[in-house]
């Protein structure tokens, strides 16, 4: 007969809880990539669409590079003090203004950077690079109410803020195109704007609650800040730094060719979908297991993410390259 204190049946599951339900939100949110990316094609052209492209590559490498250790620095110190029954409120407090913080240093950069970013990237857009400091003005708080919702195991809240997010762009480009408007600026908003509608909706439910509790000490949110901020910058560069590079490196290079290439990354992308369902209800489970000290269960759940990492990798490469081509086609006629 086993223990109370010891680890169920669940320990031979495949994929950790709420796998599935942040999955659904995830797939929203790819699905609509694709479709905010048709539809600004159509209603801007292939040339037209390629400031939004930009924007939209440098905005991603940005908003989860910073951010993104953020969410799950919160997500792993809230589940941490679940597990030892403490609540997690002094973690928010601590770490909102070190987000706030790199938020500020960020947008001083790209202001300072504007002129350049303006005339070589956004055809001379200026609104855009608005747009872009709007963008992770709003991400920065999406990306803390994830953290509190995987953190807190409420996977629901947190699909449901990855699919508004989505839903949202999807929603107001199709109007701005319905309305015949044609506005770089106004679609460029769409992105920035979007993220704000899942964390207000999840938190006018209360889903973003915390628990009073002891004092949270820098070292208790920060251990492994620093090593995070350093993979997730890389990894979201490694992603996105494509279409950027060839918008910079290929000065004769037509506007149409770039939105193209960037169609290709948004396709090849979908794989970091199905991994990024796991990390969000993964990373939980692994605190709370070694709060507890299952061990052997967190091997276990370790090695099941390493074999799966591997898998989808596999199948994403042979699937893009055996597809890959016709979907483009298909969807963005090239």
């Amino acid at each position: 007969m086993k223990s109370a204190s010891q680890p169920t049946s669940s320990s031979r599951i495949a994929l950790p809880e709420g796998t599935l339900t942040v999955g659904v939100g995830l797939f929203i949110a790819g699905i609509s990539a694709f479709i905010f990316f048709k539809i600004g094609q159509q209603a801007l052209g292939q040339d037209g669409f390629k400031p939004i492209v930009a924007m939209w590559f440098i905005a991603f490498s940005l908003a989860p590079g910073f951010f993104l250790p953020v969410e799950q620095e919160v997500g792993r110190a809230l589940s941490h003090r679940r597990a030892i029954h403490q609540g997690g409120r002094p973690i928010i407090r601590r770490m909102i203004p070190l987000a706030a913080t790199m938020l500020i240093i960020l947008a001083v950069i790209i202001t300072i950077a504007s002129p350049y970013l303006t005339k070589q990237l956004f055809d001379g857009y200026g609104v855009v690079v608005v747009c872009l400091i709007l963008t992770l003005v709003s991400y920065a708080p999406m990306h803390l109410a994830r953290g509190i919702c995987s953190g807190s195991q409420r996977f629901g809240s947190y699909g449901i803020i990855i699919g508004a997010d989505g839903a949202a762009r999807v929603i107001g480009v199709a109007v701005l195109w319905a309305l015949g408007v044609n506005s770089v600026g106004a679609f460029a908003l769409m992105i920035a704007l979007s993220p704000l509608v899942g964390v207000v909706g999840v938190g006018l439910f209360g889903k973003l609650r915390t628990e009073a509790g002891p004092p949270a000490p820098w070292s208790e949110v920060t251990p492994n800040l620093g090593w995070l901020l350093l993979g997730s910058l890389f990894a979201a560069a490694l992603v996105n730094a494509g279409p950027i590079t060839v918008d910079i490196l290929g000065t004769n290079a037509k506007p149409e060719l770039i939105t193209q290439f960037g169609n290709a990354v948004i396709f090849a992308r979908i794989p970091l979908f199905l991994f990024q369902a796991v990390q969000a209800a993964l990373l939980p489970r692994l605190a709370r297991l070694a709060a507890q000290g299952h061990l052997d269960e967190f091997r276990s759940a370790l090695r099941k993410l390493l074999v799966l990492v591997v898998g989808v990798g596999v199948a994403g490469t042979i699937g893009a390259f055996a597809i890959g081509p016709a979907v483009l086609k298909l969807v963005y006629e090239g």
